[in-house]
């Protein structure tokens, strides 16, 4: 079943809002600095080969990415919930509607 276009924009929409909401968590936005100053670090010599600072920059980001990627799952599971909340009672009062 293919949704409707209109449910798309909406999906879509949402899930830029929350990304734009994730990014400007402190926490992200600290993560964020510290990987672009190790980043920095590690082309500054250009010389990479053995270099600790990848390992560093690397870990950083991979940290930053997972906490990101956490925000979305969990927003993702919130806003299932209420969709899933209001679709059910919607439904419920149409039921009540039909039989009165």
């Amino acid at each position: 079943m293919k949704h409707p276009t209109w449910f798309e924009r909406v999906m879509q929409h949402r899930l830029d809002d929350v990304s734009a909401r994730i990014i400007r968590q402190p926490e992200i936005s600290t993560l964020r600095e510290e990987e672009h100053l190790v980043f920095q670090r590690l082309f500054s010599g250009m010389d990479l080969a053995n270099k600790p600072e990848f390992s560093d920059w690397e870990d950083k980001h991979h940290h930053k990415q997972a906490l990101e990627n956490e925000y979305l799952y969990w927003q993702g599971m919130k806003d299932g919930v209420q969709l899933a909340y209001t679709v059910l009672e919607m439904m419920l009062h149409d039921e009540k509607e039909q039989e009165e």
